[in-house]
């Protein structure tokens, strides 16, 4: 791919400098720079990137599975902060992975609790501030979903908690679930809580990394309320 990709700017007589490395290290001895842009997905903005790029310049990258992040670094470079720009889905970083999947986690188990869960399951399928408002709380939740007669919602962490939603055409929406967890509940709870806090749009995050932590927030970079972000999960790579 590198020799290619040298091969095509070398063509168009284009002055790039072409560096093969690893990408969580930047361009270590180069910089700084203007602008990082990164068009793999990462979880954490790694801190090579905020130390390589110059005080008020930017960092644009995917972020997670859903984000688009515009960060930029602050005067004394000890800082990047910036708000969402949208939606994205790019392949992950090197060595992160999704996890085991629903199948999994779930098993050939019977359920260990089920109840009535009390929400219209479409915004699930339609509404992306719902969505994106659900990964910043339980970063570690997948959620998939379908529509036949009724939405259907496969939710799982990954590794031991799995939880089926089942919306039927009669009106009543139930949730099975297994494992340590009640992923249900706490989908239910967390989305109490984004609806509490005066349901924020997607464009209503933003994030910031220092050196220590990167954590998201909602509104206000120092006044709104705040959420770590989840170390990543390590699986097989998407490559």
């Amino acid at each position: 791919m590198a020799a290619a990709a040298h091969t095509n700017l070398a063509a168009t007589d284009t002055h790039v400098e072409l560096v093969v490395g690893d990408g969580e290290l930047g361009a270590p001895g180069a910089g700084p720079f203007d602008r990082v842009m990164a068009t793999y997905a990462v979880e954490m903005v790694p801190w090579a990137w905020v130390e390589q790029t110059r005080p008020g310049g930017r960092i644009v990258t995917p972020w997670g599975r859903l984000g688009h992040v515009a960060l930029t670094v602050a005067p004394d470079g000890r800082s990047a902060t910036g708000w969402m720009q949208g939606l994205a889905t790019f392949m992950p970083a090197r060595g992160i992975g999704q996890g085991r999947s629903w199948e999994q986690v779930r098993g050939d188990e019977a359920p260990e609790a089920q109840g009535l869960f009390g929400r219209d399951l479409e915004p699930l399928r339609r509404d992306a501030n719902v969505l994106f408002a659900l990964r910043v709380i339980l970063p570690d939740v997948r959620i998939r979903t379908e529509s036949s007669q009724g939405v259907t919602a496969w939710v799982h962490d990954g590794n031991t908690s799995w939880a089926t939603i089942v919306a039927s055409e009669a009106g009543r929406t139930v949730a099975y679930q297994g494992g340590p967890r009640r992923l249900a509940t706490e989908l239910g709870e967390a989305w109490h809580a984004w609806e509490t806090s005066g349901a924020p749009g997607l464009y209503d995050y933003g994030m910031t990394r220092t050196p220590e932590e990167q954590y998201l927030w909602s509104n206000d970079p120092d006044t709104g309320p705040r959420w770590p972000t989840a170390a990543p999960l390590l699986g097989t790579a998407k490559q």
